[in-house]
C-alpha cells in the first residue's frame, strides 16, 4: 500500500513539474532522483512501476528545447549515444529481473533533414517472442533488447545507415556482444540490413554469445575502418555448440569496411594505439633533493645497438617448439652467435672487467 501511494504520489509530482517546469538542468535533477528510486526498487513489480514514472517523465523531457544536445551526464546508468554525424542519439537503459534476465528499454531521437526537426521513436524489447538470434528485418516494435554503445554511420548510397555495437545481459549463465545496423525508412526506425559478409553468407546482424565468467571485447577502430573482436571457442571441443562454455582464445577476427559492406577476415592483428611521442617521470633533482617532472621520448631501444645502454648483444628469438624439440642444436647456433662478437677463450677472462687474466709474452 505504502509502495502504491509512493508511485501515485511520484506520478502525480512529475505531471505536475512538466507543466511548470522547462529547464533541463531542474529536469536532469528532477531525473535523477526518479532513476535512484528505480534503481533501489527490489520486486519486479516494484522495478516495473517505478520505471514508467522515470520512462514517462524522460520521454517528456527529451522533447524540451536543447535536449538532443544536451548531455544528462548525471544519470550515470541511462546512457546518451550520439552519432559521429550529430543526426542520431540513442537513449538506452536495462532492468535486471529477479531471474537474472534483462528488460531493455529505447528511445531514438533522429533529425529528419528534410523537414529540418528531431524525429522521436521507441524501440519495444519483445525478446521473449523473438528466436534467440532473429536473423531478418525487425520493426521498431519487435526489438530482441540490448544496450547500445557505439555508433558508426555507414553511406549506403544516398542514404546513411548507422551500424550498432552493443551488449546483451542474455541470462545467468551467458552474455552476448551484437553488431546490428540501424536506418530510418521514412520517420520509421528498422534494424537489420545484409552488410555483414563472411565466406559462407551475408548476415543482417551479428551475434556473439559466450560465458558469463569471462568478457568479449569487441570494439570500432577508426583510424583502420574495422570491427575488431576477441575470437570465441568453446572450452573443450565437446562443448561446441554450448555457448554457455563459449571464451576468447587470444586470438582476434574483424570486419573491415570496404564500400558499404563489413567484410570478416580472421585471424587478424590487435595493434594498440600510437603512444604519445612525448611522456613524463618524476625524478630527484641531485642539486636540492626536489622530486621534479621530467618530459622524455617515448623512442624504442634497440638491445643490439652498440650505443644503447647495455646493448651491443645479439638477441636470437627462439620458437617454442625449436627450442624443446632440438635443445643441442639451439645450444651450438648460440654458440657460434657469440663467437662472432669475442674470440678469446671465456675460460682466461676476468670474471668482472672480461679482460685476459694473463697478459701476453712480449717476443724478444
Amino acid at each position: 500500500m505504502k509502495q502504491l501511494i509512493l508511485t501515485i504520489f511520484i506520478l502525480f509530482s512529475a505531471n505536475v513539474f512538466a507543466l511548470s517546469d522547462t529547464s533541463l538542468v531542474t529536469r536532469e535533477n528532477k531525473l535523477v532522483d526518479l532513476l535512484a528510486i528505480l534503481r533501489a526498487s527490489l520486486t519486479d513489480d516494484e522495478k516495473s512501476n517505478n520505471n514508467f514514472i522515470f520512462k514517462e517523465y524522460l520521454f517528456e523531457t527529451l522533447h524540451q528545447e536543447g535536449a538532443f544536445k544536451y548531455p544528462f551526464s548525471k544519470l550515470k546508468s541511462v546512457g546518451f549515444i550520439d552519432s559521429p554525424d550529430g543526426q542520431l542519439r540513442i537513449v538506452n537503459w536495462n532492468i535486471e529481473q529477479e531471474d537474472e534476465t534483462q528488460k531493455y528499454y529505447c528511445y531514438l531521437l533522429h533529425i529528419d533533414s528534410k523537414k529540418k526537426k528531431v524525429e522521436y521513436s521507441e524501440l519495444i524489447d519483445n525478446s521473449f517472442m523473438l528466436p534467440p538470434r532473429p536473423d531478418g528485418v525487425l520493426e521498431a516494435d519487435n526489438w530482441y533488447g540490448a544496450l547500445y554503445y557505439k555508433i558508426i554511420p555507414v553511406d549506403k548510397g544516398s542514404k546513411t545507415v548507422y551500424t550498432l555495437l552493443g551488449w546483451d545481459g542474455n541470462s545467468s549463465m551467458s552474455t552476448i556482444k551484437l553488431i546490428d545496423v540501424l536506418y530510418f525508412s521514412g520517420d520509421a526506425p528498422k534494424l537489420g540490413s545484409p552488410l555483414f559478409k563472411t565466406k559462407e553468407m551475408t548476415y543482417k546482424r551479428m551475434f556473439y554469445e559466450h560465458s558469463k565468467k569471462t568478457t568479449m571485447s569487441l570494439k570500432y577502430e577508426e583510424e583502420y575502418d574495422r570491427i575488431i573482436f576477441d575470437h570465441l571457442s568453446p572450452e573443450a571441443p565437446n562443448l561446441k555448440g554450448f555457448y554457455s562454455f563459449y571464451v576468447p582464445d587470444l586470438s582476434y577476427d574483424a570486419f573491415v569496411l570496404e564500400g558499404n559492406k563489413w567484410v570478416l577476415k580472421e585471424d587478424v592483428i590487435g595493434v594498440n594505439k600510437a603512444n604519445d611521442p612525448n611522456s613524463y617521470v618524476y625524478v630527484q633533482n641531485e642539486r636540492n633533493g626536489k622530486v621534479e617532472k621530467k618530459e622524455i621520448k617515448n623512442k624504442w631501444i634497440n638491445p643490439s645497438d652498440e650505443k644503447a645502454p647495455g646493448g651491443g648483444s645479439e638477441h636470437i628469438a627462439v620458437t617454442p617448439e625449436k627450442d624443446i624439440q632440438n635443445p643441442a642444436a639451439q645450444k651450438n647456433e648460440l654458440d657460434k652467435k657469440a663467437s662472432k662478437h669475442d674470440k678469446r677463450d671465456p675460460s682466461n677472462l676476468n670474471s668482472t672487467l672480461g679482460k685476459d687474466k694473463h697478459r701476453r709474452r712480449r717476443k724478444s
